[in-house]
């Protein structure tokens, strides 16, 4: 039933778009079919017209906002957990990664036509223009017309937010476009006019949405909350973004950014999910099937056999495992970064690696005793963890198998493309960790603001409190510019979303590309470790900083001796196609 509500949903849009180009203001309409001077008229109108921009935004490829995980074959790569594979948390080594591993390594070039998450999308842009050029025409309170463009302007806004931190300046659009409008032919506007609109948009958005569809979160439609926490992170890029890349009015955007989140935390109906056990509260949600009425869970995309289903679970092996980076950024028990805790057991095995650690790193990396906890690979009677070279089960390229969001009861005995497992798109979490931030760079944050955000946080897992008054010093990051209070909150940050699709436009807005820069390395080796892992096939590289070591992933590949071009990398390049449609569309700097 919900597939053919679906196409017919696709069919009034369709109609409508074809429709609504027609000036003939004298031609009579047929009664028995829909066309745009028929139909907006009740708020169901509006609603069915809304739904099929949901629709639009499950093409995660085309338009990346609403990350989830692609339908079948295509969630190999288009899920919200692989956009980590861009940057230096995950180390994808499949060749159908090839995309993630040439951007991580610098190695991309200019495209002939838009890539993965790319420069496209604008079909709908021009569907979401539409309906706010027609909402008014419903004979319907003002406030119920103002509901449905705030949703519509929410997307529009969100969509081009993306847009501008992957491309800079983008071609706005406000209105409907034909095939002879000049807007087609127009160069793009320029990122501060753009972003201004962009803002408008959100408001707007936050300030006309209502607080709760009473949709039960079953999921259903962005509410205001939900638009508080997108202008939060689109205000939040752009903040840092002026910050460090040079550029006016940091502050408001930064300002704007805080502000958003503090209305979710003060007023809003979330809270961290949390049953009082904080050796499992973090991971547990995220291997939920159903997510309906979490506490924390904002706004999720629901697979249902039957309706809507990915294979997501199948390749986890594509993604290469943690990387030695991410493991290495896990505090330890008493608070401490490993570089200078008496705590830390060094890693001369995994297991010694997660001795009195910070315990999201036991909930996010498989522990090898942990394999029968989580049914890890059907317990194929195989020993974890698993390298390149190994036979059989599930093999990684670093040794750092990925366990956040394994769930075994969707994975082992289903057939091909019927798994269920969800994607959280917008959690309260990054709510939190987008306020501490934002006022941490604003110069403004006390104690307060950080129990109030990162303490909470921590609280959930039973780790330290971050106290202002004694903020330890990583002298691994004694070279990023920043304060280490700064630095703990970018930690932070890292670790409790990691594999939620935030790091690489984390790393970009901070001015840190040069990160990518550091070798992608694995597991401790030595002759133990050979032993061990029997029959492994790896490359190793000693460790400039501590003299050991480690697995070197990409040794001997395309993507050995990653680059960073500070002058280009931070702007993904303009598809060689649209610049041949559009020549008034001009290339990024440096390509």
């Amino acid at each position: 039933m919900k597939n053919y509500i679906i196409k017919i949903t696709l069919a009034i849009i369709s109609i409508l778009l074809s429709n609504s180009c027609n000036d003939e203001f004298l031609e009579r309409y047929p009664l028995d079919e829909i066309s745009s001077e028929t139909f907006w008229n009740t708020e169901a109108d509006l609603m069915v017209y809304n739904n099929s921009l949901y629709n639009l935004a499950r093409n995660d490829d085309n338009v990346p906002i609403l990350m989830g995980h692609y339908d079948g074959f295509n969630s190999h790569w288009g899920s919200i957990w692989f956009q980590d594979e861009f940057a230096d948390n995950m180390a994808p080594n499949h060749s159908r990664h090839s995309r993630f591993q040439q951007v991580r390594a610098g190695k991309h070039n200019i495209p002939t036509s838009p890539q993965w998450f790319g420069y496209k999308g604008w079909n709908f842009v021009r569907a979401i223009n539409v309906g706010l050029e027609n909402y008014g025409n419903a004979n319907i309170a003002e406030e119920t017309i103002n509901k449905y463009a705030a949703e519509a302007r929410l997307f529009r806004g969100w969509f081009y937010g993306e847009k501008v931190e992957k491309f800079g300046a983008v071609p706005w659009v406000e209105k409907e476009l034909n095939i002879d409008s000049e807007e087609l032919y127009a160069a793009r506007t320029p990122r501060e006019e753009a972003m201004n609109n962009i803002l408008a948009d959100l408001t707007f958005a936050t300030e006309n949405l209502p607080d709760d569809w009473s949709d039960g979160n079953a999921p259903g439609r962005l509410n205001r909350w939900c638009a508080l926490l997108v202008k939060s992170r689109i205000c939040l890029f752009e903040g840092t973004w002026r910050k460090y890349h040079g550029g006016a009015n940091a502050e408001m955007w930064l300002q704007e950014a805080a502000a958003a989140a503090k209305e979710v935390m003060e007023n809003g109906p979330y809270s961290l999910y949390n049953t009082g056990n904080p050796e499992s509260d973090y991971n547990a949600y995220h291997q939920m099937l159903d997510l309906t009425g979490n506490s924390e869970v904002m706004y999720w995309r629901k697979y249902q056999l039957g309706t809507f289903t990915n294979h997501v679970q199948s390749y986890f092996s594509y993604s290469g495992g943690a990387t030695k980076s991410l493991v290495e950024d896990y505090l330890c028990t008493d608070g401490l970064p490993i570089s200078i805790s008496p705590l830390y057991q060094g890693d001369e095995t995994i297991e010694s690696a997660f001795e009195n650690r910070d315990p999201r790193l036991r909930q996010t990396i498989l522990h090898p005793d942990d394999t029968p906890k989580y049914r890890y690979y059907n317990l194929d009677g195989r020993d974890y963890p698993r390298v390149t070279g190994m036979s059989g089960g599930l093999i990684t390229a670093t040794g750092y198998h990925i366990i956040k969001h394994y769930n075994a009861d969707d994975l082992i005995g289903k057939a091909y493309n019927t798994a269920e497992s969800p994607a959280i798109i917008l959690r309260f979490g990054e709510v939190l960790l987008n306020y501490a931030e934002a006022v941490a760079e604003l110069g403004t944050i006390t104690q307060t603001d950080l129990d109030m955000s990162i303490n909470l946080l921590r609280d959930r897992v039973g780790m330290p409190h971050l106290d202002m008054s004694n903020v330890p010093e990583d002298p691994r990051y004694a070279n990023d510019g920043v304060s280490p209070l700064i630095v703990e909150i970018r930690r932070e940050r890292r670790i409790e979303m990691f594999m939620e699709g935030l790091r690489y436009n984390d790393l970009r807005r901070w001015k840190q590309g040069k990160k990518l820069e550091v070798p992608t390395m694995g597991i401790r080796w030595n002759d133990a470790a050979a032993e061990r892992y029997e029959n492994a096939t790896i490359k190793t590289i000693v460790d400039p900083v501590s003299g050991n070591t480690y697995i070197d992933v990409y040794q001997g590949t395309d993507w050995a001796n990653p680059v960073f071009d500070e002058s280009k990398h931070y702007l993904w390049p303009i598809p060689l196609s649209t610049i041949a449609q559009n020549p008034n569309i001009t290339q990024n700097p440096g390509w």
